[in-house]
């Protein structure tokens, strides 16, 4: 009976509209890739990738809904399909699943673009300010108070980094840092006498499409030890989706942990002055 059954299923022809599901699935997702690929490497502007993207994104949509078309129709005519409905499903799923995370995060945290660790002086940027001066760039001028209140708001944890440690010592440790997260530094500047501020400028991405967000540190002496501030701002769009703050939080627990880990600094001492013999004076 079940071999009967099998032999008069397998003669039910294929729904045409599961298989178009899992075409359009398929493009779908080799235009993704594509577009993904460009934008993170830079063959082409990232505008026209960043269209592509938005068009695999409505093929996936029409491809889940085909999905649900085709299901309806084997359910009425008993056609075959039902593997490719749910491999098209599978592969909708990879496809929306990073994008419904963005779409979330849009509409759970304000729309920042400039993240700092000192909204009322943030680090410059310098020699960056040049790249953000492209069309459709965001300005290098910091977003302004009514940012700083969203962001303190937002992100009340996101402050300055003290450290029970040299200007000299906190630069190199900061450094050392930027280089292991691979980011691409575009200006370094110690902190030398008198006034003993270092300065980086680095440039950042984000995690899967790749787009660079812009990178300011500045360490300042403090007391007997420094203080460093840094400022995360992404060079295009108007919502970074939480990637600058979040960049910001990992980098200070990073930093804090490497301070707690560093051996004490070695303190020069000056020469005892040897004791003058009483009645004698200095020429």
């Amino acid at each position: 009976m079940g071999r009967r059954f099998s032999a008069a299923y397998q003669k039910e022809p294929i729904s045409a509209l599961a298989s178009w599901a899992r075409r359009m699935a398929m493009f779908a997702l080799v235009a993704t890739l594509a577009s993904v690929l460009v934008v993170r490497f830079g063959f082409l502007d990232f505008r026209p990738a960043l269209a592509t993207f938005f068009g695999a994104l409505a093929l996936s949509g029409i491809s889940i809904l085909l999905c649900f078309a085709a299901f309806a129709a084997i359910w009425q005519n008993g056609s075959r399909g039902m593997t490719r409905i749910l491999f098209a499903l599978l592969i909708n799923a990879l496809i929306l699943a990073y994008p419904a995370y963005l779409a979330i995060q849009y509409q759970r945290l304000p729309r920042l673009y400039d993240i700092s660790t000192d909204p009322i002086d943030p680090p410059r940027f310098d020699a960056l300010a040049r790249l953000r001066a492209a069309d459709g760039a965001n300005t290098a001028a910091y977003a302004g108070l009514y940012s700083a209140e969203l962001q303190r708001k937002a992100y009340p944890k996101i402050e300055p980094i003290l450290l029970d440690l040299s200007p000299q010592r906190a630069y190199d440790m900061v450094l050392r840092l930027v280089a292991h997260r691979k980011w691409l530094i575009v200006d370094e500047r110690p902190p030398l006498p008198p006034q003993r501020v270092g300065r980086i400028e680095a440039v950042a991405r984000t995690l899967v499409m790749g787009l660079r967000e812009d990178v300011s540190i500045r360490i300042v002496p403090d007391e007997d030890g420094s203080r460093v501030d840094m400022r995360s701002s992404s060079r295009y769009f108007e919502h970074d989706f939480g990637s600058n703050a979040a960049r910001i939080a990992s980098f200070t627990s990073d930093l804090n942990d490497a301070a707690d880990n560093a051996k004490p600094e070695k303190k020069i001492l000056a020469p005892a002055k040897e004791p003058q013999p009483k009645g004698t004076k200095r020429r």
